[in-house]
């Protein structure tokens, strides 16, 4: 809770609405989010929970509404996208990685080709990262000869590369198996420490509990419940977050 300022709002979000064709998915959604918070998002399937994510980068257009991230209304067309997704790092369920270049490789591609660093500067970057996700003798491997775990913490250092400042977790560990869930957790946990600001969206209700400031509880393409993860998992109020809980709990 210490890294938390109050007066820098990272993300704000008003009366977001996404229609995929007739489906409305997000249907009105009004978020805050603070620097150096870490807020997690739990819900059901099919709750919207991806689809908000993807929206605070442009990765989906809003159907309606405003989000604005570091002051920039990401929803205005003659925002530059790219410049904002400078500071926003992704993590994705699946690790898309490119996986014929090695580890290094990965890690330097986005700040070399956007001419952030020198080959010489990304290189030493890219080690530095891989030694804090624990996979400095990995460098020169490629995707494919790693573990799932060690493929999604390499996706977690790609996206530290630039240097973010927020960073947006979708589903982190839901594609990993149960034993390379807590290497991945880890890494992330540090990062919280850290005062890195987080988006995360997780079926890892542990995770939720002990690492987050804040949990947004979704269902039905609105946030119903929101709160610190005592008052959310010990005493919700929302019949559907109570019905959710009773099930994942």
């Amino acid at each position: 809770m210490t890294n938390i300022n109050k007066d820098n709002k990272k993300v704000v979000v008003k009366d977001l609405h996404k229609y995929f064709d007739r489906n409305e998915v997000l249907t009105g959604i009004d978020a805050e989010i603070f620097e150096g918070e870490v807020v997690c998002v739990i819900g059901p399937s099919g709750s919207g929970k991806s689809t908000f994510l993807r929206c605070l980068n442009k990765l989906e257009d809003a159907t309606s509404g405003t989000i604005i991230i570091d002051g920039f209304d990401i929803t205005d067309k003659k925002v530059d996208i790219n410049k904002v997704r400078e500071n926003i790092g992704m993590v994705f369920q699946q690790f898309n990685l490119f996986h014929n270049m090695t580890v290094i490789k990965n890690i330097m591609v986005a700040p070399t080709t956007l001419k952030k660093m020198t080959a010489d500067e990304a290189y030493a970057k890219g080690m530095e990262l891989l030694g804090r996700v624990g996979l400095a003798d990995k460098a020169d491997s490629f995707p494919g000869e790693l573990s799932g775990g060690q493929q999604q913490r390499v996706a977690i250092a790609r996206a530290l590369a630039m240097n973010p400042d927020i960073m947006l977790f979708d589903e982190p560990t839901s594609a990993l198996d149960p034993e390379m869930v807590g290497e991945v957790l880890d890494v992330m946990k540090e990062l919280a420490a850290e005062g890195m600001t987080m988006i995360v969206v997780t079926h890892e209700m542990g995770f939720a509990r002990e690492v987050s400031d804040r949990v947004l509880f979704m269902a039905d393409g609105v946030i119903c419940e929101q709160g610190t993860p005592a008052e959310v998992f010990d005493n919700p109020q929302n019949d559907r977050t109570k019905d959710f809980l009773s099930k994942v709990l």
